[in-house]
């Protein structure tokens, strides 16, 4: 290992975002990136201003913030005013969550093809709502949260979907406390949409990839043929929902404090096991 392995500093994020400008200031990397990475660098400097107050014995500096959701500190504040907005809307009822991944070979492929990510939490909200109509004739309230990356900042595309524990009767509009969400037939339905979608992109030509056709039909039909992982969990609180879903898309992919060390081609982070609700 090169470089000598250093404490961080209060700031961690920042340091690493100093460190590695060469890294991801230039015009290979999304202008949006760009712009995040520079207000979390300029947080709390006079690169965004301040604001001088004084009394007539004493006075301070206070710099002004970023207000980027990625910014830790920023992000921080942004999500619990967030969650508390959801929570005041979402009905105090039980909920479940749903998780949906896909076989490892999708992986290269959807991160070579990044315009076909925001179609797929719409195919998972579509598969439990088929579920529940087709079982139940009932319609549920969904939030689905796609998540790309996994435990070690990985590129690992799943989607996070929190479904009401029940839901309304379609014919006479009465309230189903209790539905059974069955592991193998949500895994069969998120399957053949999946699948179908990437044979659609197929067709439409509109699928990158260092395969050919064939070869990628090929791949879908041996992956229809398998198990795929989908998790049912039990059923949780309003609370729970709002803090899970806040966790993934309304703060940065890893805690600042959780960063610990960081050498010249290294970064140590305290690595957690997930917790399922």
């Amino acid at each position: 290992m090169k470089g000598p392995r250093r404490m961080f500093s209060t700031h961690p994020l920042k340091q690493i975002l100093k460190d590695s400008i060469a890294d991801w200031d230039h015009d290979g990397t999304p202008q949006n990136v760009r712009q995040n990475f520079w207000k979390i660098i300029n947080c709390g400097t006079l690169a965004l201003g301040a604001e001088v107050l004084a009394s007539g014995t004493e006075w301070k500096i206070v710099y002004h913030r970023c207000k980027s959701r990625f910014c830790p500190s920023c992000g921080a504040r942004a999500a619990a005013l967030w969650q508390e907005e959801l929570e005041a809307a979402l009905p105090d009822i039980p909920y479940v969550e749903i998780v949906f991944t896909m076989p490892k070979v999708f992986w290269a492929i959807l991160q070579q093809n990044p315009s076909l990510l925001p179609d797929l939490p719409a195919l998972g909200a579509a598969t439990i709502e088929f579920l529940a109509k087709a079982k139940y004739g009932v319609r549920v309230i969904l939030m689905v949260v796609q998540q790309t990356y996994g435990g070690f900042l990985n590129f690992y595309p799943h989607l996070h979907t929190l479904a009401s524990a029940g839901g309304l009767k379609i014919s006479s509009g009465r309230w189903i406390a209790r539905l059974n969400f069955d592991k193998h037939e949500l895994m069969l339905a998120w399957r053949y949409a999946l699948l179908a979608y990437l044979d659609e992109a197929i067709k439409a030509d509109v699928l990158k990839s260092d395969l050919s056709k064939d070869e990628l039909r090929k791949m879908l039909e041996t992956e229809g043929e398998r198990i795929w992982n989908v998790f049912v969990g039990r059923s949780v609180s309003k609370r729970i929902v709002v803090d899970h879903i806040g966790r993934y898309i309304r703060k940065p992919p890893i805690a600042q404090r959780r960063l610990r060390r960081i050498s010249d081609e290294e970064i140590w982070s305290q690595i957690t096991p997930m917790a399922r609700p």
